[in-house]
């Protein structure tokens, strides 16, 4: 039956296409957003996605509801996926005494009953297998209530999840079967809140650290060459930071998309040698000539805070999945065309030349 309402849920003619979604706790909710309107288009086919964290959610959710009930079916687990992120995410205060909180509360970035000054200073003395030795995750619940992941492995798109090896420093890519809700966990594992996640008894942090999210795959597994990029951190962010927030706001920037500029520079690189002819006709057949369009959802959410990204409140969630509608209708009204014949967004003037 899964197949079958695969089969439906796609339409002929349609542009293939492969996703690359950024991690960002709640700002996740913004790709939600761009997916749901892409969705709702249908000129697009989505034939593979590589994501991290948050994106690596969506992925599933997307997957998981296209094996069930094609696409309408992809956009109803993906609301049902984030309802149950804020559900998940509301104050455990309300099942502790009003006047103390828990002790998960106290360290839960999703919690509003502590402030969230209160858990960053916390977190930044205290490990979570201090504070948080049951290894609490909310993110776990909502992916067990929402996620079918036997029709996430029957689903006709390639998942691509990024997660990092804590003990070699390198990045793990989870495909076909490996990805489960273990590896997710893994991709979105915040290594000041949540312990390790072990698999086949090897320990993961979060995939951005080492790929937010990771191109590669996308070159060397067949998928489609357009590459549709969603971003979530500002990419660029004039004036030089002052305060004590702001500063820490702007190093995490940096750093979760230090991988990706790396990725990209590689890849407009390449496209050089490839467009001035530098590569000898026996190398050049290794190379692929890849098609990169973005949504900047980082320019949509750079006037929020890192504190945002884990308010998981559901008036909150839809307002960031309305900005993605919105900025996916304008990439759809001035990029769509532009699918399968030529990058949208200039990669040696943004990446390799600067």
């Amino acid at each position: 039956m899964a197949k079958q309402a695969k089969s439906n849920g796609r339409k002929n003619k349609r542009r293939s296409v492969s996703l690359a979604l950024q991690g960002g706790g709640a700002h996740g909710a913004f790709t939600w957003g761009v997916m749901d309107r892409l969705l709702e288009d249908g000129r697009l086919d989505v034939r593979a996605i590589t994501a991290t964290s948050a994106g690596a959610m969506n992925a599933v959710a997307y997957a998981a509801g296209l094996g069930l009930g094609g696409v309408d079916g992809a956009r109803e687990t993906l609301e049902a996926f984030w309802r149950e992120v804020s559900r998940q995410g509301a104050p455990l205060a309300a099942v502790a005494p009003p006047s103390i909180p828990s002790s998960f509360d106290a360290i839960n970035p999703f919690s509003t009953w502590t402030p969230f000054s209160f858990v960053t200073a916390l977190t930044s003395f205290a490990s979570p297998y201090d504070l948080n030795p049951f290894d609490y995750n909310p993110l776990r619940d909502a992916l067990r209530r929402s996620i079918d992941f036997d029709a996430v492995h029957a689903a006709d798109v390639e998942l691509h999840i990024a997660a990092t090896n804590v003990e070699t420093g390198r990045i793990k890519v989870f495909e076909g079967e490996e990805v489960t809700l273990d590896a997710v966990l893994a991709s979105a594992c915040l290594p000041q809140t949540f312990k390790a996640v072990e698999i086949d008894d090897a320990p993961y942090w979060d995939g951005g650290y080492l790929g937010n999210p990771s191109l590669f795959p996308l070159v060397y597994s067949g998928a489609p060459r357009d590459v549709l990029l969603v971003t979530l951190n500002p990419l660029r962010r004039e004036g030089v930071p002052k305060s004590a927030g702001a500063i820490q706001d702007r190093l995490n920037e940096i750093s979760f998309n230090s991988a990706l500029f790396s990725e990209l520079r590689a890849i407009a690189f390449v496209q050089k040698l490839l467009d001035e002819n530098w590569l000898t006709d026996r190398v050049q057949g290794r190379y692929r000539r890849l098609n990169i369009h973005a949504i900047r959802g980082g320019e949509a959410l750079c006037d929020l805070t890192l504190e945002s990204k884990y308010d998981t409140r559901w008036s909150f969630l839809t307002s960031l999945r309305d900005r993605g509608r919105d900025y996916a209708e304008i990439w759809l009204s001035s990029c769509c065309d532009q699918v399968g014949k030529q990058s949208t967004i200039d990669l040696r003037k943004e990446f390799l030349d600067a």
